[in-house]
């Protein structure tokens, strides 16, 4: 029984990549400054997402010709070396604030051969012209741009994923169906289906082999397609079409091989019969059905973890009907709390121990949303003595539709308490993203008043006693209290007196004590008159108080 299976439609098929054959040229010219030229020519075909990442900032010295026939939008990442040039009230715009001085424009052709004449004349010669479809992202991988051979460029179908020093992402102009039977039998050899309806506008289908494993194709497409191989790597085929197989040494030419099968029949269950009829298995590999919209197509045959075109279903977006500027124009504002509502004015000094919340927003590119990201911020002292510190910030949290095209975050100025400049300059260096690809927005700057914070005179710490703490101190008081008292009534108890009182001392010393009781005094004998009435009197005193008391 023959195993078939139902195509559908895929983004990504494992095992035929389709990328188009495009204009272009290839050579070994560098100029007299030792800077490449390279002219990148732009389609966009059934899509209406036209904004692409350009990435040269690993790129050689060169000259970079930009021209497309659609408007198209970029984000920008150059180095210094490299010079943009494009045509006066070009249809493409870039987007990027770093090295807007390498952006040249002037009045040029746009077509083909006359674009390459007049790069010629201007730089001496053409490194590489390259023309894609759909671009979606390329960068330049540093390596050098020219290759060996003819400094001439003459223009003619090439595969643009050749060049190695580019790396290019686009997407498919063409609708593509597949199907895998499961499970795959690979022990017989692969066997490959590639089918094109009769409707389809195809007519040169270029076809390179990435695998060194015997495999067998069945190529079926309306009467007129051809099938170009441009290498065979063991490879059996058949079709109801012209192929073409590449020459069998440099003098030779190509081999023409005449269709050898009839088949009118374009629907999947056919075809897929068919060729198993052919090739006598019972299984395929793969069938791939594709509809391009191009009169040429390369087909890349191999297995691949990661294709070298990324196929992708464009997402509807917004149309772009306004024609934005060359340079985003940013603006940082600055606030006091996060709910944003009371801006900062740019003559207000700020408490370096308060936080600040910062808005930056910029224009938008026709319609489309751009999403601003913060990479670093910096502050810039004023003075004879200028200070650079990096400034540590926290992202705010923003909903799309509170923050169109801008971004929030916090800082503290805790750091810069210590420095005596009061007057800053606040930096941010951000880049604009669309669809997970971010390019070069450049910097925004804020001035920035800063004052220190009023100090508070240090006051002596009160301690707060609660209710334990007071019963406690009136408990010991009364345990003190009560031993004093206690050792008080032992010593009197002991010695008979009040503690710390000498009586006899104290009653010698004062006349009248009624509570001595120490020994009189011996009184001479021969007093004189005067002295003996007033003795006599004081004696007769003495004695008469002890007496009654005795009584």
């Amino acid at each position: 029984s023959h195993q078939t299976c139902k195509p559908e439609k895929a983004n990504k098929n494992p095992w035929v990549h389709v990328r188009e054959m495009t204009i272009g040229c290839w050579t070994s010219f560098i100029s007299k400054d030792n800077a490449e030229v390279h002219i990148l020519n732009l389609n966009y075909v059934a899509t209406t997402d036209t904004i692409f990442h350009l990435n040269m900032t690993s790129a050689r010295p060169m000259h970079l010709v930009l021209t497309s026939l659609d408007t198209a939008y970029s984000l920008l990442n150059i180095n210094p070396d490299v010079h943009i040039h494009m045509k006066n009230h070009s249809k493409i715009v870039i987007h990027g604030n770093e090295h807007n001085n390498n952006v040249h424009t002037q009045d040029f052709p746009t077509q083909g051969e006359e674009l390459v004449k007049w790069a010629s004349q201007k730089f001496g010669g053409v490194t590489s012209f390259t023309t894609i479809q759909n671009l979606k992202s390329i960068s330049w991988t540093g390596t050098s741009g020219s290759k060996p051979g003819s400094h001439s460029c003459v223009l003619k179908n090439e595969d643009p994923f050749e060049k190695h020093f580019l790396k290019i992402e686009a997407g498919t102009w063409a609708s593509i169906k597949s199907c895998t039977p499961q499970p795959e039998n690979l022990s017989a050899g692969e066997l490959h289906i590639i089918n094109i309806p009769e409707n389809a506008n195809v007519r040169n289908i270029s076809i390179r082999m990435e695998k060194h494993d015997k495999t067998s194709m069945f190529l079926r497409g309306p009467q007129g397609t051809t099938w170009n191989f441009l290498n065979l790597q063991h490879t059996t085929f058949a079709s109801n079409n012209i192929i073409l197989l590449p020459p069998m040494s440099q003098d030779s030419s190509q081999l023409t091989v005449r269709p050898f099968l009839t088949s009118n029949n374009d629907s999947a269950m056919s075809v897929q019969k068919a060729a198993l009829t052919h090739f006598k298995a019972s299984t395929f590999t793969s069938y791939t059905e594709l509809s391009p919209e191009d009169s040429m197509v390369l087909l890349v045959l191999g297995k691949m973890e990661k294709p070298a075109v990324t196929v992708t279903v464009p997402e509807p977006v917004t149309p772009i009907t306004t024609t934005a500027p060359h340079q985003m124009p940013l603006m940082m504002q600055l606030y006091t709390s996060p709910d944003y509502r009371s801006p900062l004015d740019p003559n207000t000094k700020v408490q370096s121990d308060k936080r600040i919340y910062a808005e930056i927003s910029g224009h938008t590119i026709g319609n489309i949303v751009l999403t601003i990201k913060v990479i670093s911020c910096t502050v810039h002292s004023k003075g004879s003595c200028p200070v650079v510190q990096e400034l540590p910030f926290i992202p705010e949290a923003c909903s799309l539709n509170s923050c169109p095209n801008s971004t929030r975050l916090s800082f503290s100025l805790d750091q810069i308490q210590e420095l005596t400049s009061t007057t800053w300059d606040l930096e941010c260096a951000v880049k604009f993203c669309y669809s997970e690809k971010c390019g070069d927005g450049g910097r925004v700057k804020r001035n920035l008043e800063v004052t220190q914070p009023c100090l508070q005179p240090p006051t002596q710490p009160c301690f707060d006693f609660g209710l334990p703490g007071v019963l406690c101190i009136a408990f010991g008081g009364f345990l003190i209290g009560v031993l004093l008292i206690g050792a008080l009534w032992f010593i009197k108890i002991k010695t008979g007196y009040p503690t710390g009182l000498d009586i006899s001392s104290t009653a010698a010393n004062l006349p009248g004590c009624p509570c001595s009781g120490a020994k009189r005094q011996p009184v001479s004998t021969n007093p004189s008159p005067s002295e003996n009435s007033s003795a006599n009197a004081s004696i007769g005193s003495t004695q008469s108080t002890p007496t009654s008391s005795m009584a």
